[in-house]
């Protein structure tokens, strides 16, 4: 039963044969700039990722009191950090229209937007994911900002890039966005805002889905129920308000202003000096036109994005520069926080490796199925016990070319399967200098109990031996996966 691995086996394993477990693998298929293609996720993996979502990895606004909350989390299989937003239980009573929507919208693909990566709908459980955007909203930069207010500059690209991620959306059919506002505007590592995918999910067929502070709500919605692209113009005046005023004012109260030739009172003060009286009176005359009563008297979207791009400001100079915020990594890599085990086979510490094995004995291998005939408990259970008990003890002694002899005997009895038996085969060859024999029987260890993180660190060790450190990274993140999983579910 002893396995021995040809170098192809060796090259293969690693990488491409998992544990038969609720995970998968991105598509090696990436889409524009790097982004996943859309994927549907197990909620065991969302689990894991938001560390049983936990309330310490909670980014919405209202926190746990939100009726729909974010999370960020981190996709073990690949560290790249996500937001994962789940749904209330009565949010999306029907699954397939849930997945229908969540694949149309994952499908798009723009700079512009903070994009859909894949969706779970498990049980009654709905949940979204995306690109994680790390710089906070736009609502924090404009009314809660700590060291310095938005430049005009930056302003007026925010509505610009909101302008162009809105025309994108139209002309891939997803004209409607639902509850459009300072919130759902997001800065990613480079500082440029990019608009939340979350609002383009429809969960009714005939729009009838809005939901904010009435005195922020397009008038004809208030008469009929429904959103329509106009509506969506409409919400699009509401932000430039916001840009104008820092402050979030009712439509009406700034209406009544700018037909009172008193629209210098909506400015921010904060911006006194740096803006021309051209610039702002154009800006002001744009969110008018947005906020017109009547649909059909507002702009589309696109002569928006033509009136805002001849508006525009230090266009050389990067966001991060007008936003004044260091611009870091992409927040795509985690620090391994590795248990005992996975940490003295990242070192390939032999020793270390031996004394936790020797402390953890033989416990992982209960509830590990042993169907043994009246037969073989009569006529081969005690000799096979026997070699086991040898191989024990010459383990424990640090013989571990004896060790090798034993449970050699014990694994070809063929009467009991053990995958810590393997397992400390296993660490036997690797000191004694056999790192393929190692490796064929980690990945024996795995084969028996497909969810054993100690056979995915032992794989990782053994893969270091044979020089294979990329393999032995992802065997390393594999254990830890399921480390992760197991944790969230206790």
């Amino acid at each position: 039963m002893g396995a021995r691995c040809t170098k192809l086996s060796v090259c293969w394993w690693p990488v491409h044969l998992k544990p038969s477990s609720n995970y998968s693998e991105f598509s090696e298929d990436e889409g524009k700039g790097g982004i996943p293609v859309f994927r549907e996720f197990g909620l065991d993996e969302l689990r894991a990722a938001t560390d049983g979502f936990s309330t310490d990895r909670i980014v919405s606004e209202h926190g746990e009191k939100a009726p729909n909350v974010v999370y960020r989390g981190v996709l073990f299989d690949s560290d790249r950090v996500v937001a994962i937003k789940r749904f209330n239980k009565f949010a999306w009573p029907d699954p397939r229209q849930f997945l229908e929507e969540a694949k149309a919208v994952g499908q798009l693909r723009k700079e512009r937007l903070a994009n859909l990566i894949g969706c779970c709908c498990e049980g009654d459980e709905r949940l979204l994911i995306s690109e994680f955007m790390p710089h906070e909203t736009l609502a924090k930069h404009l009314f809660h900002w700590d060291s310095q207010p938005m430049k005009w500059a930056m302003r007026i690209r925010v509505a610009l890039y909101l302008a162009q991620a809105l025309e994108y959306c139209s002309s891939k059919g997803r004209a409607l966005y639902h509850d459009l506002n300072a919130y759902r505007v997001l800065f990613d590592q480079d500082g440029n805002p990019r608009l939340s995918c979350f609002g383009l999910m429809k969960n009714s067929r005939d729009g009838k889905s809005y939901s904010t502070n009435l005195a922020f709500t397009p008038p004809e919605y208030l008469r009929t129920g429904r959103v329509t692209a106009e509506s969506v113009v409409y919400s699009f005046g509401t932000l430039l308000l916001d840009l104008l005023t820092g402050k979030h004012i009712p439509p009406s109260h700034a209406l009544d202003l700018i037909r009172g030739k008193n629209f210098l009172m909506l400015m921010d003060s904060c911006l006194e000096g740096h803006f021309s009286n051209d610039d702002g009176t154009e800006l002001v005359r744009l969110a008018s036109r947005c906020l017109q009563y009547e649909p059909r008297e507002r702009p589309n979207i696109k002569s928006l994005v033509s009136a805002l791009t001849s508006l525009q400001k230090e266009a050389e100079v990067p966001s991060y520069t007008l936003m004044g915020i260091s611009r870091g990594p992409a927040p795509s890599e985690r620090v391994l926080s590795l248990t005992p085990l996975g940490e003295a086979c990242s070192r390939l510490d032999l020793t270390a490796i031996h004394e936790i094995l020797e402390k953890l004995g033989y416990k992982d291998d209960e509830g590990i199925a042993n169907e043994l005939s009246f037969q073989m408990w009569t006529n081969q259970m005690q000799e096979t016990l026997n070699s086991k008990k040898h191989g024990d003890r010459a383990f424990r002694a640090k013989d571990f070319g004896t060790a090798i002899d034993y449970y050699t005997q014990f694994i070809d009895g063929g009467t009991m399967i053990s995958p810590t038996v393997f397992a400390r085969r296993c660490l036997s060859y690797l000191m004694n200098d056999m790192p393929q024999e190692a490796l064929g029987d980690a990945m024996q260890a795995q084969a028996i109990f497909p969810q054993w993180p100690t056979a995915f660190y032992l794989q990782a060790a053994a893969l270091f031996s044979l020089g294979m450190d990329t393999d032995a990274q992802e065997s390393i993140k594999d254990g830890l996966a399921l480390e992760a999983r197991k944790n969230s579910m206790n």
